[in-house]
């Protein structure tokens, strides 16, 4: 991905991957993840991240990101392009001010809890706007995965890498 900003952030937590992972496959818990900076909005009913739910390789719907859960900030055609229930999700989408949205998120086993991963790696649409874009994201995956730490009790981040691209 040429113009292409990256960054990872891993946390270890207390819990078991498949309590993560129930939570991380639901809007409901992305969204708790993201309260209070950002909500993702989502069609009714669909309550958890399926393969029945969420068709792969195409633009399942439109997500609005509303700032402080109410104000219109951004939009998310949310693709999928894999879904190991219980494991994670490779996701491809386009956004507003993003090209390309590549975010893979793992929840691995560890001892007795697990460690979560968030990959991101996007271009944004307007190049002058990709530092501001990644000091933005880089921020956001932060919050969530304090609030990670506060749902499921930490076993400590386990790092956090961020590579600019040019």
């Amino acid at each position: 991905m040429s113009g292409a900003y990256s960054f990872t952030v891993r946390t270890r937590l207390r819990s078991s991957a498949a309590r993560v992972w129930a939570h991380a496959s639901t809007f409901a818990g992305v969204n708790r993840e993201l309260s209070p900076l950002v909500r993702m909005t989502y069609p009714p009913g669909l309550g958890r991240l399926t393969p029945e739910t969420i068709p792969l390789g195409r633009t399942a719907f439109r997500s609005w990101i509303l700032l402080l859960g109410l104000v219109p900030v951004e939009f998310d055609d949310l693709m999928l392009l894999e879904l190991e229930p219980g494991r994670g999700f490779s996701e491809c989408s386009r956004m507003l001010t993003i090209r390309e949205w590549r975010h893979r998120r793992t929840i691995t086993p560890a001892g007795d809890g697990c460690v979560v991963s968030d990959e991101v790696a996007f271009v944004p649409r307007w190049r002058y706007a990709g530092p501001l874009l990644a000091w933005v994201y880089r921020g956001i995956f932060a919050w969530r995965h304090c609030a990670l730490r506060r749902l499921f009790g930490t076993g400590g981040q386990t790092g956090r890498l961020s590579n600019r691209g040019s």
